[in-house]
């Protein structure tokens, strides 16, 4: 089978028509010439003569073969490098033979595949077998590198000395591709030539100089041609292959053919046949009479004209003097036009430079009243400036005063409020706190009463949300108390269906998802982070709710000096001038105080000292405040908006 394609894949390449040059070869001049490439760069010389064998005395033929000296020359043979894939004979056999045991002789078969899964298989012991990629890729680059070289090549023809044109520089290839270039700008001396010299320079990255490699000079008429391309050329090329590319075609020239090759009479075009066979007669001599007179009247004419141009010459070179005055006349008319033109353009930037000028003369008498106004406004301004700093000394006293009123009552609230939601540690517990009596767990609420822990929920929530004017904070989850059954707010949250309000989270565990609950104790944990960064605090772990608020509180109740008594309003203004209630005898009041039991005595303590204490502030006397809350001082930290009160 593969013969017989072989075979048909050569009956194919022979009926296939063989390309022919379109040029004759009398006709290959420069001006066809369009390109030259190199092919197979070599810049050291290929060895002259190959040696097969070498020259000993084994080559003879009537060398003695005895069997010591057979056996010595085996002993004496060096390993040769393998590069067989077939298996090793079996040890046994082997043996067998060493011992001297001839093989039984069998009939003989036919041969069979060799078994790779027994036996021994022969190693390779060549150089590039065993080595690592990166010594073949060492090996390559210094093979690839030997070959390499940046190269470029100039024309040069009989006649001129310099090159008539010089490449580009081809940066280190094996095979050199250079630009195409066209010679029709040398002129016709050059491009009707069909004899030029080629000669090509090359460096290695080792060498510092150019080396002269190639000096060729080519007759176009003696190339070989190759094909219209190199696709179809199936024979090695020579080293140094000069390859030339004509308007038809690549050309080379394979061998040493002579320069100066006569023109032969084989290559010449033979004379054109009549179509029909007959032979035509040549000119007449009445034909060639008439055609001799006709070339004499020519030249009859050809030298009047040279003579009547003689004449006109004389009678410009007497006129000469004339002819310049005349002809000077529409070089001064259009000079005057452009001194008319020039002078019209003056006038016109004149009258722009003196619009200019008055403009300006306008704008500084401008300036001047505007600057008049200004130092007037000044001086007024200056008189009253000392009346406006004694104003704004006064107004920032003021404010600073009004600051730290509000600092103090701030700290008054807060400690009022911590006495309400007094937060207390549980023994035994750490960071477990609990909130009016209530317990209240960190982070994990399997173990928890769910009502105890809906209530101490509702108590912070509550607290929260007091805090939160206060500290002139809005808080970004809205809290909704409802003691315990609050629920908070995510207003972030995104919710298509506003049936079921799923934006409100549960602060309590009886018949919601926990999920739902959980996230609602951590919108309230973050409502209280964000309280204490308006404190400048930061808390460890937003988890810890009693903890962060116990915190809070004791930083906001912070603060040098005495506690500031309430201001007047609240429930002072539910009181008169002798203490008595002023809603006493309403139903409401009346019905709160049965139904709660009568008033505290604590608040009626606290409701009928007050009226004292501001007597006693009226008089001059100090109102001392408790000694715990004078024991509570802490530093303000960076960044908070409370303040020392002296």
């Amino acid at each position: 089978m593969a013969g017989r394609e072989q075979a048909a894949a050569s009956d194919q390449e022979t009926s296939t028509p063989r390309e022919r040059p379109w040029l004759l070869p009398y006709n290959r001049k420069l001006r066809h010439l369009q390109g030259i490439t190199l092919r197979n760069l070599t810049l050291t010389p290929a060895h002259q003569r190959s040696r097969t064998r070498t020259i000993d005395d084994e080559a003879i033929p009537s060398t003695l073969k005895s069997p010591t000296k057979a056996l010595a020359l085996r002993e004496s043979r060096g390993l040769g490098h393998s590069r067989s894939s077939s298996d090793l004979k079996s040890s046994k056999n082997t043996g067998d033979r060493s011992n001297g045991h001839a093989s039984p002789t069998t009939s003989p078969k036919l041969p069979q595949r060799p078994n790779m899964g027994k036996g021994l298989r022969r190693r390779s012991t060549m150089d590039w077998t065993g080595a690592s990629p990166l010594v073949r890729q060492k090996k390559l680059e210094d093979i690839t590198a030997g070959r390499m070289a940046d190269t470029f090549f100039s024309l040069h023809v009989d006649g001129q000395e310099d090159p008539v044109y010089i490449s580009e520089v081809v940066d280190k290839a094996m095979n050199p591709n250079f630009r195409f270039f066209h010679l029709g700008s040398c002129g016709p001396g050059v491009t009707r030539l069909d004899k030029l010299t080629l000669k090509v320079w090359a460096k290695t990255e080792t060498a510092t100089e150019w080396q002269y490699l190639i000096h060729l000079t080519v007759q176009l008429r003696a190339l070989q041609f190759i094909g219209k391309t190199l696709g179809k050329f199936r024979h090695p090329l020579p080293q140094n292959c000069i390859l030339f590319h004509m308007t038809d075609g690549i050309y080379t020239s394979f061998t040493d053919l002579p320069v100066e090759e006569g023109m032969r009479s084989d290559i010449l075009a033979p004379p054109k046949a009549h179509p029909d066979g007959r032979v035509l007669k040549t000119s007449t001599y009445d034909a060639l009479m008439r055609l001799s007179t006709l070339d004499d009247c020519i030249q009859d004419a050809l030298t009047t004209r040279d003579r009547l141009a003689e004449e006109i010459e004389s009678i410009l070179e007497q006129n000469r003097e004339g002819f310049s005055t005349i002809e000077q006349v529409p070089e001064a008319q259009d000079r005057l036009k452009t001194v008319e033109a020039a002078v019209a353009s003056e006038k016109r930037r004149v009258e722009s430079v003196r619009r200019r000028r008055d403009d300006l003369k306008a704008n500084t008498q401008y300036r001047k009243d505007m600057m008049k106004a200004g130092r007037e406004l000044e001086e007024s301004i200056s008189k009253d400036l000392v009346e406006q700093r004694e104003h704004h000394a006064q107004t920032k006293e003021l404010i600073s005063h009004t600051e730290e009123d509000i600092t103090g009552q701030r700290r008054r609230i807060c400690e009022d409020l911590q006495k309400i939601f007094l937060i207390e540690p549980i023994a035994g517990k750490s960071l477990a706190f609990s909130i009016r009596g209530l317990p209240l767990p960190n982070a994990e609420f399997d173990d928890a009463k769910e009502d105890v822990t809906a209530a101490a929920l509702g108590h912070v929530a509550h607290l929260v949300s007091l805090l939160s004017p206060y500290l002139s904070v809005i808080l970004p989850y809205p809290v909704n108390f409802s003691g315990s059954t609050s629920t908070i707010d995510d207003p972030l949250a995104i919710n298509e269906n506003t049936q079921n309000n799923l934006r409100t989270y549960p602060l309590f565990m009886k018949g919601v998802v926990r999920y739902r609950f959980e996230y609602g104790v951590f919108l309230l944990n973050k409502n209280i982070e964000i309280l204490s960064n308006s404190l400048g605090l930061k808390p460890i772990d937003i988890r810890h709710t009693l903890p962060n608020l116990k915190y809070l509180l004791f930083v906001a109740t912070a603060g040098k000096g005495e506690l500031p008594a309430r201001k007047a309003g609240g429930i002072r203004g539910l009181l008169r001038q002798d203490g008595v209630w002023s809603r006493k005898g309403s139903i409401d009041s009346t019905a709160t105080a049965s139904s709660a039991g009568g008033h505290p005595p604590e608040l009626k303590d606290r409701l009928e000292e007050m009226p004292r204490r501001d007597a006693a502030r009226a008089n001059g006397a100090p109102v001392h405040a408790k000694p715990a809350a004078q024991k509570l001082k802490t530093a303000i930290l960076p960044g908070s908006r409370l303040r020392e009160v002296d």
